[in-house]
């Protein structure tokens, strides 16, 4: 990690209005180093003050929470190829997940239809399972979905990483709390932003640019022609990754996004497969350049493999059925799997569909419980 003193230094020059990524770099660039570039910034500007700076260096350190500079090697890699990388960003929960060689972000609607988000948690889940991590953004709607879906896959363990526009520490929306609490356990959360910063509108936009570039591509899932998720799918065609768009009716308005960028040569996924597809293609050619590290999504050691999975079609929702199983005290998710007699992939996904349509809920103890 980045001493003590450039650390805090980076936290005012960072935090001082009127200076971005860009303009930090800048200055430092200029000067030479950081301790330079802050006696620059203090030349021209009224600089945040230091005792700002030491008070978020406190408030990680008593919340656990790590901030890491672009200098560090813990800090990704994927970041630093952005122009405006963050000059640091706060990170809760695994760290080591921030270099993990091959990631999916999956974005779309907030206002997301009920097979909207069923397709999105699939997706999320079978990707999980073949060693794919997925990113999103922790808003409601698709993004809520993929988390879920991750976190359903591997034994109900899978890691994700979401990237917030508020602080670290700062849940939103207020509904999502128990899945911030999830993601932390087996994920990872990250922001640019400083600790304890509110939710606001033009932050949002921000975070997209880390969504995409963290990944290997996106994958869009419902999304108006205007909506921040396309912004997402644009940045990524800038940094050279792929974009996966789910078709819809052209009827609803929900699919124009996703459809509009087919059109443009976003490639039409269906399923998890077209993207295994794709990504297996990207892997071999990696493997002829360089070695990549051993990771896997439980103790990120393994290294990454995307074998053959056939996905099999969707059937018909057993959504009611599958409520049947569930008390109102409460019953184990392993001992609803077994009496289901569901496809394991089917499994995840109704009751994902059960949480979302607020039918039941996460208890402590691995199990779910019907909502009186």
């Amino acid at each position: 990690m980045a001493e003590e003193k450039q650390l805090l230094d980076i936290l005012q020059i960072i935090n001082t209005p009127g200076i971005g990524p860009v303009s930090f770099y800048n200055y430092v660039k200029i000067a030479g180093d950081v301790a330079g570039a802050l006696h620059e910034v203090a030349k021209k500007k009224e600089i945040c003050s230091r005792s700002f700076a030491e008070e978020q260096l406190a408030l990680a350190k008593d919340k656990n929470i790590s901030i890491i500079a672009y200098t560090d090697k813990e800090y990704p890699q994927n970041l630093l190829q952005l122009n405006d990388a963050p000059p640091v960003i706060y990170v809760a929960g695994n760290i080591e997940l921030l270099n993990y060689p091959v990631a999916i972000s999956i974005v779309g609607a907030r206002n997301a239809s009920i097979a909207g988000r069923k397709i999105a948690s699939r997706i999320a889940y079978e990707l999980t399972e073949n060693d794919v991590l997925i990113i999103s953004g922790m808003a409601r709607g698709i993004d809520s979905s993929a988390h879920k879906g991750a976190l359903y896959a591997k034994n109900q363990k899978g890691p994700t990483i979401a990237v917030l526009g508020t602080g670290v520490d700062e849940i939103y929306p207020a509904e999502n709390a128990d899945l911030y609490y999830s993601i932390l356990q087996n994920g990872t959360i990250i922001s640019e932003f400083a600790l304890g910063t509110k939710a606001q509108m033009s932050n949002f936009p921000r975070r997209n640019r880390i969504i995409s570039a963290l990944s290997s591509g996106t994958l869009v899932v419902e999304a108006g022609l205007n909506s921040g998720s396309l912004i997402t799918a644009r940045l990524a065609l800038e940094q050279g990754k792929e974009v996966f768009a789910v078709p819809g009716s052209p009827l609803e308005n929900r699919a124009a996004g996703p459809n509009q960028l087919i059109k443009e040569g976003a490639i039409l996924t269906e399923n998890a497969q077209d993207i295994l597809n794709v990504l297996s293609i990207q892997r071999n050619s990696l493997l002829k350049k360089q070695k990549i590290a051993s990771f896997t999504l439980d103790k990120v050691k393994n290294s990454v493999n995307i074998p053959k999975h056939e996905v099999s079609e969707p059937t018909p929702s057993q959504a009611v059925e599958l409520l049947q199983l569930i008390s109102y005290e409460g019953v184990d998710i392993d001992e609803l799997f077994r009496n289901s007699g569901l496809p394991q992939a089917e499994f995840f996904s109704e009751l994902v569909d059960l949480e979302f349509s607020g039918r039941i809920e996460r208890h402590p103890g691995n199990k779910v419980a019907r909502i009186k």
